[in-house]
């Protein structure tokens, strides 16, 4: 009895050891995102767990239709948790909330990102940069306008044809102009960004739909708002692709993705963010999860989430 607990006190402290006291989470989302947010956490970034038995943490109520797809979560310098999210199909704007536990939520607002644009069909996949540095965030996302880039236009999937914008805050009451993010001549949605090795790698989806490209890719550049490079080639493999979030564990990316026309998720793996290994088949998570956003969390923090 006392050589079994030795070795239970020692595997708890090994994973404390790896994780430095911090748990992983995942925010996302189900069905059509009706019911709101979910979240799992992982202490490895390999097998998920989801928390409260899959339920919901928070209902969506910003928007014309209440949904909460791609919900994206970041932590600010004060400790507050930030998150957006995509409140419909078809409306110009991102739902907004924030939270000091991930529990309690402050009342849920709608950003009018686009509703400048008469033609602008939807805002899709925003995500949220925060830059310590300036404490100032940036919201991004993908937006299809009517009758802008048309040499890219399809009639293909309802004539869909993004790109990324992107506004600054540092309060979410006054924001910055939109303006025009990534445009390198393609079809572009769901970008997540991180600053590493003093410059900002965007991973992205290249969604063109003729030929179909459907993978993501990953864009560099020294500075947050502009001129990222045109994309490298696709670091996932001869599957459908979109979603994509990253963190560095243990001196490895992982950039997690949607498979969604195989109904689960997929992963890759790189040490230099060059050379990519396809790890899908090792990463496991709770059934039916959808595109959403991995982050960081204290030990503290995660305790309450029980």
């Amino acid at each position: 009895m006392i050589r079994i607990l030795v070795l239970v006190l020692l595997a708890s402290a090994a994973v404390q050891a790896q994780t430095g006291n911090d748990v992983y989470l995942f925010s996302y989302f189900k069905g059509n995102g009706e019911d709101g947010l979910h979240l799992a956490y992982s202490e490895d970034g390999f097998r998920w767990q989801a928390l409260r038995h899959d339920s919901s943490f928070l209902t969506p109520t910003a928007g014309k239709d209440k949904l909460m797809r791609d919900p994206c979560i970041v932590q600010s310098a004060d400790g507050t948790f930030h998150m957006v999210w995509t409140v419909s199909w078809n409306e110009k704007g991102i739902g907004y909330a924030h939270s000091k536990d991930l529990i309690h939520w402050s009342e849920q607002q709608y950003i009018p990102v686009m509703e400048h644009e008469k033609e602008a069909r939807n805002c899709w996949a925003p995500e949220i940069f925060y830059d310590a540095a300036s404490k100032q965030f940036m919201i991004y996302w993908a937006t299809t306008i009517t009758g802008r880039f048309t040499e890219t236009q399809s009639t293909k999937e309802n004539a869909y044809n993004h790109r990324m914008y992107y506004v600054t805050t540092k309060d979410f009451k006054t924001f910055s102009k939109t303006a025009l993010l990534y445009d390198q001549g393609f079809n572009v949605i769901d970008a997540t960004i991180q600053y590493t090795d003093k410059k900002y790698v965007m991973f992205l989806k290249d969604e063109t739909p003729e030929p179909a490209q459907k993978n993501v890719r990953i864009a560099t550049s020294k500075s947050l708002t502009r001129d990222y490079s045109k994309p490298g080639k696709a670091i996932t493999g001869n599957y459908w692709a979109e979603g994509p979030t990253s963190i560095k564990i243990n001196g490895q990316w992982i950039v997690y993705f949607d498979k969604y026309r195989d109904h689960q998720m997929g992963a890759v793996t790189s040490t230099d963010l060059t050379t990519w290994t396809d790890i899908s088949d090792k990463v496991n998570f709770p059934e039916g999860v959808r595109h959403g956003t991995v982050f960081k969390v204290s030990k503290a923090v995660f305790d309450k989430l029980q």
